[in-house]
């Protein structure tokens, strides 16, 4: 089977550094989510100026240096899937990056799970291909071992309810049938997304920091699909929200990293 033909070879043919220049003025934490509307308004609110540009044959990443609260992070909007997600942030730890803060949507495989909470995983099942080139064939993967601990003190600290669990990450986005959300909450998944499970093989295999948490957004576990928030567009007061805990969780990494 070809996922399991896994080689630890540490150099491929083609690797980040031979596209990309390391920077030594590059912030060492970095602050992402995959909607362009609140990555939009994080540059905004902040105030980044975009200084480094990244991309690919069919898109441009601008990445932006912010300051938040004396201290200086980066921003970049996450591509969408594991495969873009992955080779974006290859790019982004080779540049400098030593942290990655990323959050998005996630759909709920348990609708007791209200809409926009936040979700931190600490495993998740590898439904996709990328991580298998970057880890051991398993059918999980630990997620958030470094951070999570640290989140959750600051959700705490600011009295925000959250929801720990498993993740399923499945690059099949129109292929969550019912019949595989049932066997996922069986084997203890309370949601889905398409990057987490190759995010966390990546920082893994390279050695990084990554925090990677969700906000819920539609619900799997009903008689019908239902959408609740997932577009862009909708309930952006909690989203903002959301969006400050990743700076806040940024800045907390950093203070923890220049001790």
């Amino acid at each position: 089977m070809l996922l399991k033909q896994f080689s630890p070879e540490r150099r491929a043919i083609i690797n980040p550094e031979d596209l990309i220049t390391h920077d030594d003025t590059f912030p060492k934490t970095v602050i992402s989510c995959f909607s362009h509307v609140t990555f939009d308004r994080m540059v905004r609110e902040t105030g980044g100026v975009a200084k480094w540009e990244l991309g690919c044959a069919n898109t441009v990443a601008s990445v932006y240096e912010i300051e938040y609260k004396g201290v200086k992070m980066a921003l970049v909007n996450a591509d969408v899937g594991a495969p873009a997600c992955v080779a974006l942030f290859e790019d982004v730890y080779v540049l400098g990056a030593e942290n990655i803060v990323l959050f998005g949507t996630c759909g709920v495989l348990d609708s007791s799970i209200g809409d926009c909470a936040v979700i931190i995983p600490y495993r998740a099942m590898r439904d996709e291909g990328t991580s298998y080139h970057y880890l051991e064939a398993s059918d999980e993967v630990e997620v958030n071992a470094q951070y999570g601990p640290l989140f959750e003190k600051l959700l705490r600290e600011l009295k925000v309810s959250y929801h720990t669990g498993k993740v399923w990450t499945t690059d099949g986005v129109y292929r969550e049938t019912r019949d595989k959300m049932e066997r996922r909450k069986a084997e203890g998944c309370i949601c889905v997304d398409m990057e987490c499970s190759a995010m966390s093989a990546l920082a893994l295999f390279r050695g990084k920091g990554l925090l990677h948490f969700f906000y819920s957004a539609d619900n799997l576990d009903g008689e019908q699909w239902d959408r609740r928030s997932l577009g862009n567009h909708d309930n952006l007061e909690d989203k903002d929200r959301i969006a400050y805990l990743a700076l806040e969780a940024g800045y907390r990494i950093e203070k923890e990293r220049m001790k």
